[in-house]
């Protein structure tokens, strides 16, 4: 079997945008997750955070950020979403954030639901460090995502 090549790079190993013109488009759809690892103390704090509530500013970040993906990956396709959504989850360690996004174009979302998920979860991070700044960061990844020629991809859950 032969070796999947990178597409981002050209014959002569120089960085480009794909040409995704002779695509058809079709639903595409992404979901990703992120964790943010924290205290109990932090985590009984979030309701009186006098920066505002963590997770409704954490649910406007991961939007705002997604539709501005092209502005932070160089070689993204700037996308027309036709959704997307943050939930975030409080849980005994932490905030569990997972993120979906939708688009009808010629190119997948993964990058859209990934930005969308890393930007919440920051923005967890900077709502709550005053609390503690060792804060973690963790498990960024693409959950699943459907559409296009590779077809359908969900992620194994990871074993115990």
């Amino acid at each position: 079997m032969k070796p999947k090549k990178l597409s981002h790079y050209d014959e002569q190993g120089q960085a480009r945008m794909v040409d995704v013109s002779p695509k058809a488009e079709t639903t595409r759809t992404a979901r990703a997750h992120a964790f943010v690892r924290m205290k109990p103390a932090v985590l009984k704090a979030l309701p009186s955070n006098p920066k505002g509530d963590p997770l409704e500013v954490a649910r406007i970040a991961g939007i705002l950020a997604a539709k501005r993906t092209s502005d932070l990956i160089p070689m993204c396709h700037p996308l027309p979403l036709t959704h997307l959504a943050v939930d975030l989850a409080v849980e005994a360690r932490g905030i569990r954030i997972t993120t979906s996004a939708s688009t009808r174009a010629a190119t997948g979302v993964e990058m859209e639901a990934l930005t969308a998920a890393a930007a919440a979860a920051l923005t967890v991070y900077d709502m709550t460090k005053a609390l503690d700044k060792g804060i973690e960061i963790q498990d960024l990844f693409l959950l699943e995502k459907t559409g296009g020629k590779s077809g359908v991809y969900r992620r194994k859950a990871a074993k115990s």
